[in-house]
């Protein structure tokens, strides 16, 4: 037993929009999406055993330091996705886009990260084809994970 409750992993992550139709709209153009629901002033997106909540009202100014990851199959697929929606990409080494409403996000592939999906997980969402590179191989096997 530990001295503190453990962190496991994020069931989800809210984003403030300014209009759901539209929201949902911008995010269809960039990722295949599928609403797990929709409520007033609401709209969940799927992604796997996690999701992503739409929230309508949005007041605060664009995100500058504050941003989330997201973990995609293809990010160069992303990036294109995001160019042909003129949406904008922000300077720098790695992937990072604000939506049309100030939400700073950073774009990571899979294969190259230690988050890893379970078989199961990545089975049902289609994706049992993903591999690790083996950077992140060895980071997982020396965490005790792989």
């Amino acid at each position: 037993m530990t001295e503190h409750p453990r962190l496991v992993g994020v069931n989800h992550i809210a984003l403030e929009v300014g209009n759901l139709d539209e929201a949902l709209d911008f995010y269809g153009r960039i990722f295949e999406i599928e609403l797990r629901g929709r409520g007033p002033g609401m709209a969940f997106i799927d992604m796997g055993d996690q999701f992503i909540a739409l929230s309508e009202g949005r007041t605060q100014p664009p995100d500058e330091a504050r941003h989330f990851g997201l973990v995609v199959d293809d990010k160069e697929a992303v990036r294109a996705a995001l160019q042909e929606a003129g949406a904008e990409i922000l300077p720098g080494r790695g992937l990072d886009f604000r939506d049309p409403w100030g939400n700073h996000i950073q774009v990571v592939e899979y294969g190259d990260i230690q988050f890893t999906k379970t078989p199961e997980v990545l089975r049902g969402m289609g994706l049992e084809e993903l591999e690790k590179s083996p950077e992140a191989l060895r980071e997982l096997r020396e965490k005790g994970l792989g």
